[in-house]
């Protein structure tokens, strides 16, 4: 049976470093940050900003919450006593809770006049709940092509800032690693991207970044999260990086047993880099490796495959 570890053990033991880490209370606003200062002179700035413009209305959602429910503290305790993520995406989103965060979401956010935008506001404003939540559980499947490309963005935003909340706000909330290296150990989502920390007790680890809740949990580096081999493993960077390629603050590893790949950030190169902003500002590097014949199997829940 695994051991169940407490979120606020964060302190590595003698032979073991810290499981977890939670996402900081400003997450989406640094994000928001980030995606600004990447904007500048970026092929893909008008997208960057208007993600980083979502980004602020996160953390609007995550400072002053939507009256809304919550998970019922019986439904978490069963899943712990079972083993299983707590916050489970799949079965969270049938339940609904999360409806309240699109209604709220799209009440803050003053979209620009793009009329691209404001159809893909209302169509998602518009939708029934039923819908909606077909919707929902077909992007954390990763069944993109069953949502439409414009609400990804918007859906993605209310859904992180929901799981987000949740992952923060409820007390005692026992994880216990998941049986996959890439499975978040709170929602069951996949990772995003990997940082390999540079301070403290932290430092040289690799955590992986959920997808969905932003929790981050311990994998050991130089081993595929996918097939877990660690042979012939190798890193690439962006050809435009000013940096020489082993001090690159962004590298993809690349797996030949399985041929996929995952974003890693180097904070000893780049103290404030955050994830979610990093991949959608290297979209350059998963064109190349796709021509490569490597897959991507981390989401971006900001962005729907083949297009911005």
């Amino acid at each position: 049976m695994s051991r169940i570890l407490e979120p606020q053990q964060i302190e590595a033991s003698s032979s073991a470093p810290p499981f977890l880490s939670l996402p900081p209370a400003d997450l989406f606003g640094h994000r928001a940050q980030r995606l600004h200062t990447l904007a500048a002179g970026h092929p893909l700035g008008d997208y960057l900003n208007l993600i980083g413009d979502l980004c602020q209305v996160q953390q609007s959602l995550l400072d002053h919450p939507p009256a809304a429910p919550t998970p019922a503290p019986e439904r978490l305790l069963l899943c712990q006593q079972h083993g299983l993520p707590p916050l489970a995406f799949d079965s969270l989103v049938r339940e609904g809770a999360w409806q309240p965060w699109v209604d709220a979401l799209l009440l803050r956010y003053s979209p620009p006049e793009q009329v691209a935008v404001q159809q893909a506001l209302a169509t998602l404003e518009a939708a029934a709940a039923g819908q909606r939540k077909v919707w929902a559980l077909a992007l954390l499947s990763g069944q993109f092509t069953a949502v439409p490309p414009a609400l990804v963005p918007f859906l993605g935003a209310a859904l992180q800032a929901a799981w987000s909340h949740w992952l923060l706000d409820i007390p005692s909330l026992a994880l216990t690693p998941c049986n996959s290296l890439n499975q978040c150990p709170a929602c069951g989502s996949p990772a995003m991207a990997g940082v390999i920390r540079h301070r403290g007790a932290h430092n040289g680890l690799r955590y992986l970044v959920c997808s969905l809740c932003a929790c981050q949990w311990h994998a050991v580096r130089v081993k595929c999260i996918y097939c877990e081999q660690s042979k012939g493993l190798e890193y690439t960077s962006l050809a435009t990086d000013r940096h020489a390629p082993g001090q690159a603050p962004l590298r993809a590893e690349t797996c030949p047993h399985c041929h996929s790949y995952l974003k890693l950030l180097y904070l000893e190169h780049d103290a404030s880099a955050e994830a979610l902003s990093a991949d959608l500002a290297s979209l350059t590097l998963d064109l190349r490796l796709g021509e490569e014949g490597f897959n991507r199997q981390a989401p971006n829940l900001m962005l729907a495959p083949g297009g911005a």
